[in-house]
């Protein structure tokens, strides 16, 4: 969505350069004396991954680095090396010198920013003037180029901002309802057959048989680089849209022609909700994903199998068990063996799997079935309020939108 020509009332616009200033992160070196093993003494240090996984590795001496690296709740940090352009605030930490912290004058509520440097356009601005062919950089100097568009209003500043954080706030809730319902689904698989394993004496009416007997694992259509295509409603699920732990993103995929859809192969591979598939290459061999809800027509791409079920009411029996006991770790180990991981279909099927009598997986299909469906619909859900967000986002930060204090 582009910006409107004509300024608003009230409204202003100039680089940033002139409304906010840059603390740079700490750089880790052979001389470096403040990082430290585990967070008796320190806190945590903020690299990019886990900026943008919510994870800890390393711990750092707070009295031992500038204090302009130390963040806080309201913070904003901008990553600059590699990954170029990603936005955050609400971390706690010291801050590694991938990333900056982007310090707004007394003109700028700290909460706009972060939403006007989430835009699309800038982070499409920033890939541009980002240095580096094999690893991108973005100075201070570029980062202070980019054209800032801001109501002088403060107070229509925190307006903007708290209409779009309330969508943020609603997404984050419901993917935390997911996660309670995922985990509340694992629990209720572990307690009635994680106690079973393979060569343990089992109840009456159970058996020990392959992946295979409960669906077909298969690998998808092998897109040539000029089906590809810049933008259409037709779009291929590529292995590098599989994140793990269920979750696969379509945020940003890759679309195809009309013309490669019409082939009678590849409409075989067209995704549904609730599909359950898998990463079959590479370091990411072995993540699982369960295709959410979506809008357009979806195709699955090479690298990444899809389990075609022999009743779809076992999806969610599959999906537990895949989930559990670390079969993404285990298949990724299966696959080693050459220069990158590789997974064949008929290994997955290979995989043992205790199956319980007719009637215990009834029941727990029961109660696991609902869980599942309402973990998509959460996800429909999330999809269609992070559309309306992203939608609005330009609106508001060019005044085309306007809202009331």
């Amino acid at each position: 969505m582009s910006d409107i020509n004509v300024m608003q009332k009230g409204w202003a616009e100039c680089n940033i350069g002139e409304l906010v200033e840059l603390a740079q992160g700490v750089a880790i070196n052979a001389k470096t004396n403040y990082v430290l093993s585990d967070k008796k003494n320190g806190i945590p240090l903020l690299k990019i991954n886990n900026l943008l996984n919510n994870t800890v590795d390393q711990y750092a001496n707070p009295d031992l680095v500038p204090k302009q690296s130390i963040i806080n709740k309201n913070d904003v940090i901008f990553t600059r090396t590699g990954q170029v352009g990603e936005v955050l605030t609400n971390k706690y930490g010291i801050l590694h010198n991938n990333s900056f912290k982007v310090i707004p004058n007394e003109k700028l509520y700290w909460n706009y920013l972060y939403w006007y440097l989430k835009s699309r356009k800038v982070y499409n601005y920033v890939q541009k003037v980002a240095a580096g062919s094999v690893q991108k950089d973005l100075n201070h100097s570029a980062f202070k180029t980019i054209l800032f568009k801001y109501p002088e209003n403060i107070d229509e500043q925190k307006s903007i901002a708290n209409i779009l954080t309330a969508f943020d706030d609603k997404i984050e809730l419901l993917q935390q309802q997911n996660q309670t319902l995922e985990a509340l689904a694992q629990t209720i698989f572990k307690e009635w057959f994680g106690k079973y394993q393979v060569g343990d004496e089992l109840p009456d009416g159970w058996r020990i048989g392959k992946l295979g007997k409960m669906a077909n694992l298969k690998s998808g259509y092998a897109f040539k680089s000029n089906d590809f295509v810049e933008l259409n409603s037709k779009k291929a699920l590529k292995i590098k849209d599989l994140k793990g732990n269920g979750r696969v993103d379509l945020s940003d995929i890759s679309s195809v022609s009309d013309e490669i859809t019409a082939i009678s192969r590849v409409k075989y591979f067209k995704l549904n909700a609730g599909d359950i598939v898998i990463a079959m290459s590479g370091n990411t061999t072995g993540k699982i994903g369960v295709v959410p809800p979506h809008s357009n027509e979806v195709y699955l791409n090479q690298r990444v199998g899809k389990f075609f079920m022999v009743d779809d009411k076992l999806n969610s029996f599959l999906y537990s068990f895949l989930m559990s006991g670390n079969y993404e770790e285990k298949i990724l180990s299966m696959g080693y063996g050459s220069a990158q991981p590789n997974i064949s279909p008929s290994q997955i099927e290979d995989i043992d799997i205790i199956y319980p009598d007719n009637e215990t997986i009834k029941k727990f299909s029961d109660i696991s079935n609902p869980i599942f469906q309402k973990v998509l619909d959460n996800n429909a859900l999330i999809q269609s309020l992070t559309k309306t967000r992203d939608a609005l986002l330009p609106k508001l930060m060019s005044g085309q939108v306007r809202v009331k204090m």
